[in-house]
């Protein structure tokens, strides 16, 4: 057998074993992970036997608009389950998307139904990898199964009314975190950062999707909303909420980067802060650059004009264009973010808000800049040796990189 097939055969087998993590928290049994040996860098024991959260991973596009399967190898994009066995990965906020191209046609919908219900099924495929999570206990009993939990989360808009209904009817079907602002849109009932201001933050629908959510024990999600949205937010929620992917304002002043102010605000009500992999939220000599460029790839934030589309098919199309939807483009090595950057913006966060309320969100295959030693998911052991470059404990280390996200969902999800 050769090598290579070798090692994909090896990534597909059960994980053996388990280690107890800090009882504190209740924490899963991680099992052995797979040696991270494909570039000849060897994974810290302290990751391998952490328990390992990624809080915002892109995941069903590529396979609603291409027919794949996650819980087979890709050869582009930056996650599947291969792969983040690699990169030893317990359990992931299984970031399902619908983005602006589906505003204007009012799709945004029927393509969350359709994210949902597809991740639904390729979960239901890949059991011997992976299984649904709807709160702690059950991402504790899916590790000591040597699996992969799969906590399922929604970016952009179920619906830009805001239904409550249909809210319902989504956790019904095992979502368990919605991000409030409809990605880069504000909608009827919170403003988004960077679009027109509506409500001043959130309206009264919005406090009554918030109470619902409290009330349904659902994680409320405050990524991609205005400063003000995210104060008002954590007034009106009983529980903690998260800021799943972002940087901080004070590193970078891009609209998306949550400023100190919302930062404290989060944690005093035990919220968790993730960190997204990014130069452009991350990176101030990149974001520098960046913005002095005459030409951008990206599509204005905030921006849904009359769309010719007529069918959601022709939105379809136009989506896979992009797919999948990993960072394209190229960047001079003078301004190419590396690992020990990301590590300092993680230890902004601590030093601002406590190690108790910083976690990771990497926003793969949602088109971040990647550091130079991270290509993909695989690649996660990078930020615990960051991290220990830092000098930090073994402690706050596992904190960050899972135990914070646990703690969160067991208190929303359970009430613990």
């Amino acid at each position: 057998m050769k090598r290579r097939d070798l090692i994909k055969s090896l990534t597909l087998l059960p994980l053996a074993g388990g280690f107890p993590i800090d009882s504190l928290f209740a924490t899963p049994v991680t099992g052995n992970k797979v040696p991270y040996n494909f570039q000849n860098k060897p994974m810290p024991d302290l990751h391998r036997k952490a328990f390992v959260m990624d809080g915002h991973t892109h995941v069903m596009t590529r396979e609603l608009l291409m027919g794949t399967d996650i819980g087979q190898r890709y050869t582009d994009g930056n996650v599947d389950l291969p792969r983040a066995r690699e990169g030893g990965v317990d359990a992931m906020f299984f970031s399902v998307y619908t983005p602006e191209h589906y505003y204007p046609g009012r799709f945004e919908t029927k393509n969350t139904f359709r994210v949902v219900n597809l991740a639904l099924d390729q979960i239901k495929n890949n059991h011997s990898q992976i299984e649904l999570a709807l709160n702690a206990s059950d991402i504790h009993r899916i590790n000591k199964k040597g699996k992969m939990a799969a906590f399922l989360d929604l970016e952009g808009p179920w619906d830009m009314d805001g239904d409550i209904n249909l809210l319902r009817a989504l956790h019904r079907l095992g979502l368990r975190s919605i991000q409030l602002p409809a990605h880069n849109t504000t909608n009827a009932f919170i403003d988004t950062c960077n679009d027109v201001s509506r409500w001043g933050g959130i309206n009264d629908l919005g406090r009554k999707i918030i109470r619902e959510m409290n009330d349904l024990g659902m994680v409320i999600n405050i990524a991609h909303a205005s400063n003000d949205a995210i104060l008002q937010t954590v007034e009106a929620s009983k529980h903690p909420v998260i800021y799943s992917h972002g940087g901080f304002y004070g590193i970078v002043p891009h609209p998306r980067c949550i400023t100190d102010e919302a930062a404290k605000a989060v944690a005093a009500k035990g919220g968790v802060i993730g960190i997204h992999f990014g130069s452009l939220f991350n990176n101030p000599i990149y974001w520098k650059w960046q913005q002095g460029q005459k030409k951008s790839n990206e599509t204005k934030p905030g921006t849904v004009q009359a769309s010719p589309l007529k069918t959601i098919e022709e939105v379809d199309k136009e989506v896979l264009k992009e797919v999948p939807l990993s960072f394209k483009g190229t960047i001079p090595e003078e301004y190419w973010m590396h690992v020990d950057q990301l590590a300092k913006v993680i230890d902004y966060g601590v030093q601002l808000v406590g190690e108790d309320h910083m976690a990771l969100g990497s926003d793969l295959d949602g088109g971040p800049e990647l550091p130079r030693e991270i290509k993909d998911i695989s690649d996660f052991p990078q930020i615990t040796m960051a991290m220990q470059r830092l000098g930090y404990s073994d402690q706050r280390i596992k904190k960050i990189l899972g135990l914070n996200w646990l703690r969160v969902i067991r208190e929303v999800t359970e009430g613990k």
